[in-house]
């Protein structure tokens, strides 16, 4: 973690983005439990558990896929809780997803440019004439610079490697100008120079738009959290910086085992 990073962190400041005490059921299942965390300007708050902790639907509550039976989600501020998805997106909630939802067909500039007609709430008709609106194509280019994708730009999406898809799906969520970012394992399937690459440009993004993480990559994790909360069994157990998830008894118990 960055020496300006850990700085940060001792600065109270009004969260970005936050849950209040969320809860969700499906039957008897308890996937979420009275969950509260929040995202503050220029960090990065790491989520980690292990697999079934409730993770999934945490993210679905927040980008307004899943709605919660009881507590609220806030952004900037206001209460988005009943809020439709692609509302929250141009409020400036993006979201990289773990599974890819791009467009395999479409060249890589297509589909930085379906992002970014997203976000300028035009209606979807207006797809056709996309690529000839110069704002939008413009958008689109200069997030493909920011990832470092302008020379594939023509390239259809299927020939890009597993990492530059990763990128991809970034640059397409920055098409939003996104004021919180809600990334959904981006280090998975990436090898290590992959992941490398990748987290260092995550580092420099935080303080543009502060990133919610839900990692496995723990050496990512915890190169690049400013605070991380530890999910089990849809409750929060744990909240802090690295050095206290790391010495937290109850965390390597649950989760981290050999790898703190």
């Amino acid at each position: 973690m960055t020496e300006q990073a850990v700085s940060a962190t001792s600065v109270p400041r009004t969260p970005v983005l936050e849950t209040r005490g969320i809860c969700k059921s499906f039957g008897a299942l308890r996937a979420s439990r009275d969950i509260s965390l929040d995202l503050r300007p220029g960090e990065i708050h790491a989520i980690i558990g292990p697999n079934g902790a409730g993770k999934s639907t945490l993210i679905g509550q927040i980008c307004g896929t899943i709605k919660p039976d009881t507590g609220s989600v806030h952004l900037l501020g206001k209460d988005v809780t009943h809020e439709a998805t692609r509302m929250r997106a141009r409020a400036g909630l993006g979201r990289t997803f773990q599974i890819s939802s791009l467009a395999m067909e479409d060249t890589v500039l297509q589909n930085a440019v379906l992002g970014a007609l997203g976000a300028s709430g035009k209606p979807w008709r207006f797809w056709k004439d996309a690529l000839h609106d110069r704002s939008l194509t413009q958008t689109a280019e200069e997030a493909l610079v920011r990832v470092g994708l302008e020379d594939l730009a023509r390239h259809r999406t299927a020939e890009l490697s597993h990492g530059q898809r990763r990128q991809l799906e970034v640059a397409v969520a920055l098409t939003l100008r996104p004021k919180a970012l809600v990334m959904d394992e981006p280090m998975a399937g990436m090898g290590p120079e992959g992941s490398r690459l990748l987290t260092g440009f995550l580092d420099r993004l935080r303080h543009e738009a502060p990133i919610l993480l839900v990692e496995h990559d723990m050496d990512a994790v915890f190169s690049l959290a400013d605070r991380i909360s530890v999910l089990v069994y849809g409750e929060v157990i744990a909240t802090g910086s690295v050095e206290e998830i790391r010495a937290n008894a109850a965390v390597r118990e649950a989760y981290l085992g050999d790898e703190a």
